[in-house]
Parts: structure tokens; sequence; C-alpha cells
């Protein structure tokens, strides 16, 4: 896909993501953000996330509220897209413990909060798709 006749793989991708989001279809599932990654079972859910890195390697995050407490996430769904921009769902972090999770590594589950995020696509050089499994309701 082009944008503004510039090719953009980090849009092209969370394009994807959420064309996978939108239509669950049957189809095989090899780990990929050109793959689609909730299928073929449905009981994974409806959310594919993912994490955005910036030209020098760093994840991108986003401040939110829950429960009248600040949250920082560097994990994303997309709920829409037009021309490269994205309103892009914050997943809260949560770990082991069940406390909000600091570190990317100590993630061990995360969940769809209210907060949402507008962000140009065009501004991150990565895309880092996560599995839906990661993913509690």
């Amino acid at each position: 896909m082009r944008h503004n006749n510039a090719f953009n793989c980090v849009c092209d991708a969370v394009e994807n993501i959420l064309n996978q989001q939108e239509a669950v279809e049957d189809e095989k599932c090899p780990t990929s953000c050109y793959s689609n990654l909730l299928n073929p079972v449905k009981s994974l859910g409806d959310t594919i996330p993912f994490i955005l890195l910036n030209e020098k390697g760093e994840p991108f995050k986003a401040f939110g509220h829950v429960g009248g407490e600040c949250f920082e996430t560097n994990f994303f769904r997309v709920e829409k897209i037009h021309h490269c921009c994205a309103t892009l769902r914050l997943l809260l972090p949560i770990d082991c413990h069940g406390h909000v999770a600091h570190k990317i590594c100590d993630v061990k589950e995360l969940v769809k909060t209210r907060n949402c995020v507008e962000v140009d696509l065009s501004c991150f050089c990565a895309i880092q798709c996560l599995s839906p499994r990661l993913l509690v309701d």
C-alpha cells in the first residue's frame, strides 16, 4: 500500500491487523503481522496486541487512567485507521501478581481500557505483533 507516494510498512502492518480484527476468518496462523493471528481458534478473541518502535528502537508509550490510577503502556490495539493515522486503544499491562507491570518483560497479560490515542504511523520504524493470548477480558 502507498501513502502519499511513499511505502510505510508500519502503516501497512497496522492496517492489516485492523482488517484481521474486523474479519476473523478461518485460516492457518503462522506468527507474523501479515498472517491471521486470531485464527484458526476463534477463542483467541478480536485483538492482536502490538508494540510500536521509534527510529532509535525505543518502544512508544502512552498514558491513561483506570480506576483513578494513572498508568503507562507500550501495548496497543488498533481501533481505526485513515491515511496512516490511527486510533489506538491502550492495553493495560498486568504482571504475574495482578499489578500494573512497569517493565515490558514483566507483562503476563493485557487488559483493554477505554483510553485511546491518535498516532501518525509514519513516525514509527518498527512494529512487533504479540500473541492474542496475552489479552484477557
